[in-house]
């Protein structure tokens, strides 16, 4: 089994999702989630929106990066500029790609489906590949 840290910054919305679609659709890979600041919290569109979608676990949280740190990566994957930035500071060798998407905290519900859209369409298939 292949481990995926999924990194952003808040650690509320694009993270959290991409972790579920990754842990949904790719088999053979487990990911996790972790932010560099994190709210602390799921954004409550970012939930419905993986409950809708039949991929929401409720061991899904908001964490920060420290409390992985101790976790064997595959490949570690950003997905905010911000998080890109902070990327370099992981402290161990590993696999790291960036695909960013536009936070679609304090927006409308539906930006939240379109960040769900781009994210199953658009990162998937690149850690796909990065873990081949």
């Amino acid at each position: 089994m292949k481990k995926v840290l999924v990194m952003c910054t808040g650690n509320s919305c694009r993270s959290i999702i991409g972790e579920a679609l990754i842990n949904k659709y790719i088999n053979g890979v487990k990911a996790c989630s972790a932010g560099v600041k994190p709210s602390g919290k799921v954004n409550p569109n970012a939930k419905k929106v993986l409950e809708e979608n039949g991929c929401w676990d409720g061991s899904y949280h908001s964490k920060h990066l420290d409390e992985v740190l101790d976790m064997d990566f595959d490949l570690v994957v950003t997905v905010c500029d911000h998080a890109k930035e902070s990327c370099p500071m992981f402290p161990k060798p590993v696999k790291k790609i960036h695909v960013g998407f536009e936070d679609p905290d304090g927006k409308e519900y539906e930006e939240f489906v379109k960040t769900f859209d781009e994210i199953r369409v658009k990162l998937l298939p690149k850690i796909s590949e990065a873990l081949k």
